[in-house]
């Protein structure tokens, strides 16, 4: 992590941060200028290339998308069968698996316009990569 430095988060992401420490993350998907990781607690954890987030409900989620009913439909039958089966679901149309990622601390860091939150689960970890030059978002496991 050459050159990335650490940085505080606000009031509001410790909050956020606070809530998901604990759970584990099922899958991802990337919209827009956002990553939105589904939670085994049913919530959805919204990061945006900022580096600010949020937290809601999977309902409400995909529900405020601004997208079609055939991309929504695609989404939520993605959270059912990663909140049945895990990230071992056999078919998902729309979402990627995170596999071992129960989440156990968060990091914050930012290099120049760039962003990355280190999420450090117990058996794998994730990192989310953002741009705020290029609107990019890249997200390892």
């Amino acid at each position: 992590m050459i050159d990335w430095q650490a940085r505080d988060t606000s009031t509001h992401q410790g909050h956020v941060i606070a809530h998901v420490l604990g759970a584990t993350a099922l899958g991802y998907f990337i919209w827009d200028e956002a990553v939105y990781i589904l939670l085994d607690i049913g919530f959805v954890w919204t990061i945006f290339r900022d580096g600010e987030m949020g937290l809601m409900p999977h309902p409400v989620a995909i529900s405020e998308l601004e997208t079609t009913e055939t991309i929504r439909a695609q989404l939520k039958a993605d959270i059912d069968a990663l909140l049945v089966n895990g990230p071992g679901a056999s078919v998902l149309l729309l979402m990627l698996p995170i596999p071992g990622c129960q989440i156990t601390d968060v990091s914050f860091f930012d290099r120049g316009e760039e962003r990355r939150l280190l999420v450090a689960g117990e058996d794998a970890n994730l990192v989310v990569e953002t741009s705020l030059e290029s609107a990019e978002i890249r997200v390892y496991s």
